[in-house]
């Protein structure tokens, strides 16, 4: 199988690259395609002749998002679909990666991918009109929201935490947000699953199980042998300039129907966690 990754420097796209390594995969970094320049993309994918493109390429900065909208559509909305066109075009399947920030927080149980979006802030909606696009686009595209994306080499929640325990005794974590955190291996090992068995629509893909950010933050320090205390607090202590939703977790039905099953999101971080004490001993 020939897999084009678009955004293969980010966190997801180091972990496909790895996931694909006996496939005939290839890595597209910001520097070597501007998914906002239609003909230097088409070029670039062109040249590869994929039979799927993974376009992990996005602006994540939620809060920098809220400053900068134009950005946030022109990389999220906009060059997502001219990686769509390109596909639809050069005959490659496509995968879109999404968010659990295309919903507002109101329900209680888990998001399903039928259910309306009404994204809270500016990247949300950058990426809810990018859903809207590719499959005007591109019909048999796979959508695959996510949530809560960790992993190492690049900049997530446990690292995070992480650092700020060696800095302070004490560190408070909202506990009003709750969602499922997501292992970027697992996301990209499902991912490649999902291109085999020649997905397409919209599927949820999470590890199981959810929690608090606060709660995410105990396990995380509980599991590292820490002993920092974590206090629980309110989103209203720390105002931040993008609304987030209340509750985000994401139902893992659609993505069942496929026989993928998702490791729970405490194995995950158990995982997590050897794979960064591995990648500190070569440093």
């Amino acid at each position: 199988m020939r897999v084009a990754v678009i955004g293969s420097s980010g966190l997801l796209g180091k972990y496909l690259l790895r996931e694909w390594k006996s496939n005939e995969v290839v890595g597209l970094t910001s520097k070597e395609v501007d998914i906002s320049d239609k003909d230097r993309l088409h070029q670039a994918i062109a040249r590869l002749r994929p039979e799927w493109t993974i376009h992990a390429a996005a602006y994540t900065d939620v809060d920098g998002c809220e400053s900068n909208p134009d950005r946030a559509f022109l990389t999220n909305c906009t060059g997502a679909a001219l990686v769509a066109g390109a596909a639809r075009d050069l005959g490659s399947r496509m995968v879109f990666l999404s968010t659990d920030y295309v919903f507002d927080g109101a329900k209680s149980a888990p998001y399903e991918p039928s259910d309306a979006v009404h994204p809270l802030n500016v990247y949300g909606h950058s990426k809810a009109e990018a859903e809207k696009e590719v499959r005007e686009i591109l019909p048999t595209v796979c959508i695959v929201r996510t949530s809560w994306l960790f992993g190492v080499g690049g900049k997530c929640f446990p690292d995070t935490i992480l650092r700020l325990t060696a800095e302070r005794p004490c560190i408070e974590v909202v506990q009003d947000q709750q969602g499922s955190p997501t292992y970027a291996r697992d996301l990209a090992h499902a991912l490649a699953q999902l291109c085999a068995k020649n997905a397409q629509g919209i599927v949820h893909v999470t590890n199981s199980g959810n929690c608090s950010w606060f709660e995410f933050a105990k396990e995380i320090v509980r599991e590292a042998g820490l002993e920092t205390l974590i206090q629980p607090t309110t989103s209203d202590r720390f105002p931040r300039p993008a609304a987030r939703p209340a509750y985000s977790v994401l139902s893992g039905v659609s993505l069942r129907r496929y026989d993928i099953i998702m490791p729970s999101w405490q194995d995950a971080l158990q995982a997590y966690l050897a794979e960064r004490g591995k990648a500190a001993q070569v440093q």
